[in-house]
Formats: structure tokens, sequence, C-alpha cells
């Protein structure tokens, strides 16, 4: 008698270049050491190479406080963890909460930031590893005028964990996608990149390895205006 024959389901999915949305993400709260907490905040741009600006106003918003909580309006391609943090008082609660909202090519998604103990992080120390995040200290704010460009250092301290993979000699490395960190095999690398502006920012160098503590590069700028720069 032959064998019964078995299914198995595969869902076939479409990688988007362009034309999606972005999707606001709660990552978790900490608590900081003046008594107060903060609440972390990262997002998903589902496109695979568009970069997005959603200026802030009705369709990039909180509802509490000021529209302006430090948010993004430049939204990098695929997965941004930890992007900016929203401080809260002491006596904050956990029953309240921060709801952040992205409106894009009509579509609303919204997600709430609360002190939900379930969300509770612990930002200073993977506890895994032991492996505590690097400290930055970047360039001072600047003035350019146009056509001249920034010149940006970042200052690095690290505690040299996790130690860097070598690559199998079969190994393909491909570089990653914009705003996207690859398997870091390299070592410590900084990726710079606009995090809020009226213009497209060029930079000499947006992805490259610390040397000696430092990693530096310049940006260029196709509008004036004022800028906020990122490096992570």
């Amino acid at each position: 008698m032959p064998a019964p024959s078995q299914t198995s389901q595969v869902r076939v999915q479409e990688r988007h270049v362009t034309g999606q949305s972005v999707a606001p993400i709660f990552e978790g709260w900490a608590p900081n050491g003046d008594g107060t907490f903060s609440l972390f905040f990262g997002y998903l741009n589902r496109n695979y190479e568009e970069e997005l600006d959603i200026p802030l106003g009705p369709n990039n918003m909180f509802d509490q406080g000021s529209t302006d909580q430090g948010q993004p309006t430049h939204f990098l391609p695929r997965r941004h963890k930890m992007a900016f943090a929203i401080v809260v008082p002491k006596d904050f609660g956990d029953k309240k909460g921060f709801t952040w909202t992205l409106t894009i090519r009509g579509n609303t998604e919204k997600v709430t930031g609360s002190l939900n103990p379930i969300w509770q992080v612990d930002v200073a120390k993977d506890t895994q590893t032991n492996n505590t995040p690097p400290v930055l200290k970047v360039s001072p704010d600047q003035t350019v005028t146009m056509p001249g460009a920034a010149a940006l250092t970042a200052n690095v301290t690290d505690d040299g964990l996790p130690k860097p993979r070598k690559p199998r000699e079969d190994q393909k490395v491909e570089p990653p996608p914009p705003g996207v960190f690859a398997d870091l095999n390299e070592g410590l690398t900084v990726e710079w990149s606009k995090y809020r502006g009226p213009g497209n920012v060029t930079f000499e160098n947006p992805r490259q390895s610390v040397v000696d503590g430092k990693a530096a590069t310049r940006a260029t700028f196709s509008a004036p205006g004022e800028y906020l720069l990122q490096v992570v």
C-alpha cells in the first residue's frame, strides 16, 4: 500500500522596494536614575529601498503634550529599534500612555507606549552576554553655508563585546539595505543618517568602522534649513 501523501503550506510574500507605509513600534520602557522613566519607540518602514518623509503634524504626532516628542520625520528602510525616547515623570503611572500616530498614503497606524510592567526592558546591559551598549558623543551644533559641507565626528567608547566573528572562507557577505546593519563581522561600526530636515542629505561615508574610538564624515545638503542628523 502506498504511503499517504503529505502537503506543506508555503506563504510567498512580495518584496516591496517602494510604495509601502511605516508602522510605529513601542519597544518598552526603563527606569532612569532620577526616578523618571523612558519610553522607547522605533519603527518599521515596510519598503526595502524607499526612504520616506512624514512632517510633524496630524500625520506624525503624539496624543499628549506637544505633537513634537522628538520622533523622526525621515524614515529609513526596514526596521529601526530604539529610534527615540520620551521621558515621563515619577508619578506617570502604568495606566497612562503616549500614542504615536503615523499616516502616509492613506494608511494610519498607531502604537501606545506605557509603563505596563510586561514592557520593562534593560537597556544598560545584555543579560546573556554582559555586553553594555557603546557610548556616543557627536560634533556640536554648527552652521554651514551652502554648498559647504558639515564636518561630523563621532567619539565612541565600548566594552569590546561581543567579539567580532570571523566569516568562513566560503561565506558570502552581502551589503545591507540602506539604513540596516549587516552582521557585524567587521567590528564596531557607526552609520550616519538624516533624522529630520527639509532636503536631502548626502554623507561622504555614511557607514564606517570606528578607528581609535572615532568615526568622521562630511555631509552636504540639497536645501537650506534646519537639520537633525543621527549616528547609531
